[in-house]
């Protein structure tokens, strides 16, 4: 049996949890509604899945603030917290198939993707914080010979995490390792286009020891469950990623609510700089490929803007045109498949919008622009080149979150750098140079979170990723996302002699 009826097989027996994950127990939403999860790469509904609302919210609150101030989690010790998510890490791997076929069917990526890329990363990700969490020192500050003046870091409490759909076990791995590392209790809310990774991953969570309640689940419209946690008084902390909209609806839902901390990761409109000095154009094209678009560009960091020194220019996109065939969608089942489908039909609307816009703005289509169908379903997009791209049009400026490149040229490194950062966002940016001092220069003004040296979108568990401006301020991995989960609290003791 080949590899692709192998995955195929697979996809038909494959089972779906539909209910909502509160206090170790699946429930059904308390007012019985339920959503349909769709598979985009087909169109045909998967499941039927309980659509929370704000008292299944409150239930799964309570139940994490219950398990915080118990302290069945929070006051165990970091070596045995350690283990608990050492054992999840284990069986992360153990269901490597399941959970990348979950994210594949829910949300349309390759499943090869999911399975070399995103179940492994995940597992990293909890092994990671679980390393780290027994090596964490606090502080004593300097005093007086007569003070004893000590630092310490506490878990925050109860931690409301609302994901997206674009990497569904990742983003919550990025949130729920860290967060569990320090001794909070979570209430997860996975994007309705996803739910199905979340789930289950809280299910091997339990298996691998986390007490009940620790971990909750509440699947759901955003506009219901997420805004529920956003205003919920006993949340101490939400943490989100996803759209620079909705994020800004969970600070006001902070204001409206008891001022818990959030703490945002929103939209993207990166810039890849290369430069005629850049002596492996091959390299640089392939990889402007990649940074636009792997994971059929629905990735908040995508290169998605790409300004080339006129000298170059041409040559550059000649080579860009040729790597984009390497990403032609076709069924995410299928190994051979660059790309899968784009995760739903709204959103493969909007990004045909985008493309009918810039041909009416007057950019130059230089490959891609269709809507391929495969087993029933339209939501393919074949990857898409514009040139001649205005830099004051929307094409420039406005987040696409699909297969689609603006490309810019530019004659100097100062010109580069405005229309670099002539943007509201301010996630990531990638710069291609031989040139060293041009290489630190341009690094240090461009006004982004992440900037990739000669590569695109560099990321590892121990870097921190995240950005300014309108792109959020919150930052996920590293040992800096403990500050999102911890609070520091000074104790002074005044010693008499």
């Amino acid at each position: 049996m080949n590899e692709l009826s192998d995955w195929q097989r697979r996809a038909r027996n494959q089972g779906f949890i539909k209910h909502a994950l509160i206090h170790g127990r699946l429930v059904s939403a308390q007012s019985g509604e339920t959503f349909a999860a769709i598979n985009p790469a087909t169109g045909q509904e998967l499941a039927k899945v309980a659509a929370c609302g704000e008292a299944d919210v409150e239930q799964a609150v309570r139940s994490a603030r219950q398990t915080f101030e118990d302290g069945v989690w929070s006051l165990r010790s970091p070596v045995e917290r350690k283990q608990v998510l050492l054992r999840l890490a284990e069986l992360i791997l153990a269901h490597r198939d399941e959970l990348a076929l979950l994210d594949s069917l829910n949300m349309g990526k390759p499943v090869m993707d999911a399975w070399n890329i995103d179940v492994p990363g995940a597992a990293r990700v909890f092994r990671w914080y679980a390393e780290s969490l027994d090596k964490l020192y606090d502080e004593v500050a300097p005093s007086s010979a007569n003070v004893l003046a000590t630092i310490t870091r506490e878990a925050l409490g109860v931690v409301a995490a609302v994901v997206p759909w674009n990497f569904p076990l990742d983003m919550a791995a990025w949130k729920l390792a860290p967060a569990l590392a320090a001794g909070n209790s979570v209430v997860l809310k996975p994007a309705e286009q996803s739910p199905f990774s979340a789930l289950r991953l809280a299910e091997l969570a339990l298996e691998a020891g986390l007490p009940e309640g620790v971990l909750n689940v509440v699947p759901g419209l955003g506009e219901h469950a997420g805004k529920a946690l956003g205003l919920h008084m006993d949340v101490d902390c939400l943490t989100f990623t996803g759209s620079t909209e909705v994020g800004k609806y969970f600070m006001g839902y902070s204001a409206q609510s008891n001022l818990k901390q959030v703490w945002l990761e929103c939209g993207g409109k990166s810039a890849n700089l290369v430069f005629a000095d850049c002596q492996d154009l091959d390299l640089a094209a392939e990889k402007a490929a990649f940074g636009i678009f792997f994971n059929q560009g629905e990735v908040c960091s995508a290169n998605s803007r790409l300004l080339v020194q006129r000298s170059i220019h041409d040559e550059f996109v000649e080579r860009l045109v040729d790597k984009a065939h390497t990403w032609m969608p076709g069924d995410p089942l299928d190994p051979a498949s660059g790309a899968g489908a784009i995760v739903e039909a709204r959103q493969t609307t909007r990004i045909m919008g985008f493309i009918r816009g810039a041909e009416a703005e007057g950019a130059r289509l230089a490959c891609g622009g269709r809507q391929l169908t495969f087993n029933g379903s339209s939501n393919f997009i074949t990857p898409t080149l514009f040139t001649g791209v205005a830099p004051s049009s929307r094409l420039a400026h406005e987040e696409v979150f699909g297969p689609v490149l603006a490309v810019m040229p530019f004659d100097s490194e100062d010109e580069a750098v405005q229309l670099a950062n002539n943007s509201v966002y301010g996630l990531a940016a990638s710069l291609w140079s031989d040139d060293l001092h041009r290489a630190h220069r341009v690094a240090r003004r461009l006004k982004a979170g992440t900037v990739s040296v000669n590569t695109v979108d560099a990321l590892d568990v121990t870097t921190p990723f995240g950005g300014g401006k309108q792109s959020g301020f919150g930052r996920d991995l590293s040992l800096h996302a403990f500050d999102k989960y911890t609070q520091l609290k000074t104790t002074w003791f005044q010693l008499r002699s």
